[in-house]
């Protein structure tokens, strides 16, 4: 198995989907990968299919549907195997052509959309997987490279100008607006990019989580290039 990973603390590699969903989070490793190289032409699926807004949900059937070279079919055959193994584990996979996400401008000192590093947050003990198999890849940073956005002072300070409210309903406001999910990288960190293929999970921030969330961000898009990702 390769060790692009492996010296990094945050990442575990497994290299079953068995070993993915049943490894424990622990210490400072919040985040699995099962690390693959995958055969086939993703590009012409890519090609094939047909993109109606900024983020397409595509079907297996519209998958099932196209018509690929060998190579091409190859590609899918693991895409629908993926989209199987997670769908049977209990988790609700989507596939996505992704020309970009939406964009929050709304305000200069702080960026609540998925291109800024963020955590998810569940009520229920639940996990983030994700994996992408055309176009830039997302990244992920270590915890102790990144800072909680509502405790940067001067950002803090213009959130509490924001909120109109009783000083102690202010915790409740960041968290309903989700500033409290956001991070700023430190000046010197080094994000690691997730690279094709893999299948990842990610830890969320829940009631039962034992370790941090994982921080993660979605990338700025190559120019002219749809990006295929798996997610759940």
């Amino acid at each position: 198995m390769s060790n692009i990973f492996s010296d990094n603390n945050q990442i575990e590699l497994v290299s079953t989907f068995s070993e993915l969903v049943n490894t424990d989070f622990k210490g400072e490793m919040n985040a699995l990968c099962w690390y693959r190289n995958l055969d086939g032409d993703f590009n012409e699926i890519v090609a094939r299919l047909h993109i109606n807004e900024n983020i397409t949900e595509v079907s297996p059937e519209d998958l099932i549907a196209l018509q690929l070279s060998e190579k091409g079919n190859i590609a899918r055959e693991s895409i629908l195997n993926d989209l199987q193994l997670l769908t049977d584990f209990g988790a609700s996979p989507s596939l996505n052509l992704l020309k970009c996400y939406d964009r929050d401008d709304e305000f200069d000192f702080i960026s609540t959309d998925v291109y800024s590093f963020h955590v998810d947050r569940s009520p229920i003990a639940t996990d983030t997987f994700l994996c992408t198999y055309h176009g830039a890849a997302s990244d992920i940073i270590s915890n102790s490279q990144a800072k909680q956005k509502i405790l940067i002072p001067e950002i803090r300070t213009k959130l509490k100008e924001l909120h109109d409210g009783p000083s102690e309903e202010f915790d409740n406001f960041l968290k309903e607006n989700y500033f409290d999910l956001h991070y700023q990288a430190d000046e010197d960190a080094e994000p690691i990019n997730l690279g094709l293929g893999h299948l990842w999970r990610l830890a969320v921030d829940h009631p039962k989580q034992k370790v941090l969330p994982c921080i993660h961000r979605a990338p700025l898009e190559n120019e002219g290039e749809y990006r295929l990702l798996l997610i759940c």
